[in-house]
């Protein structure tokens, strides 16, 4: 596939949709190599344990969550950011409501369906797209 030089998401045209109970997502700006999205949790809701080959960079807007990932338990605050190597188990607890991005690389295609982007071919047609 083939993206264009720019894509640009206004946060207000990104559609949030239910990924677990009391979790939100909006999948942003992305292209072939990553993804943005945004992950709110409200208070005492979990990010059930998963794992992904994709790496990811991950930093808390705001709130405070406990994370158990590659056999270590940390909490974290607004500001404070980790990073994930694909493949690792991981888990998520919001200790109050909280709201995190994320960027993966490469990107998450399980995630495109979710995605306010352009068709493929406009995309590719496209020197810069807005969505």
């Amino acid at each position: 596939m083939e993206y264009p030089d720019l894509v640009l998401v206004k946060h207000e045209d990104a559609p949030s949709f239910d990924a677990f109970e009391n979790l939100t997502r909006k999948v942003l700006a992305f292209n072939g190599n990553l993804m943005l999205t945004e992950h709110t949790m409200e208070a005492g809701s979990i990010f059930p344990k998963h794992q992904h080959p994709h790496d990811q960079l991950a930093y808390l807007v705001s709130g405070h969550i406990r994370v158990e990932a590659a056999g270590q338990t940390f909490e974290a605050k607004a500001g404070d950011s980790f990073v994930l190597k694909g493949n690792v188990d991981h888990q998520v607890w919001a200790i109050e409501r909280s709201v995190a991005l994320d960027i993966f690389t490469p990107l998450r295609e399980d995630y495109l369906m979710h995605a306010a982007a352009p068709s493929l071919e406009a995309a590719k047609a496209a020197s810069a797209v807005e969505v």
